[in-house]
């Protein structure tokens, strides 16, 4: 599923018009994606958790040459599955 059938559907379910389910759902992944760019993390019982990951600097390679290059320290999105979404999909 994408981001237009995502859109569609919550239209259908809630039997508003596109446009006002578009800026629904754009209202909503913004605001977790200012609050994951806070470090702050999500919560959604039953569906999952999105924390935000920190990664200190390390040596890699790169893998054409070989050479050795530092990689900067990062942060990055992660996402934790719930316990009924598992179960849900495990079946």
């Amino acid at each position: 599923m994408n981001k237009s059938e995502l859109i569609e559907a919550l239209a259908n379910d809630l039997n508003l018009p596109t446009r006002q389910a578009s800026s629904i759902l754009n209202t909503i992944l913004e605001t977790m994606m200012e609050s994951l760019e806070r470090g702050d993390n999500i919560e959604i019982r039953g569906f999952g958790s999105f924390v935000v990951k920190t990664y200190e600097p390390y040596t890699g390679r790169n893998p054409k040459t070989g050479q050795q290059i530092k990689v900067r320290p990062k942060k990055l999105p992660f996402f934790k599955v719930g316990k009924e979404l598992k179960e849900r999909v495990d079946g």
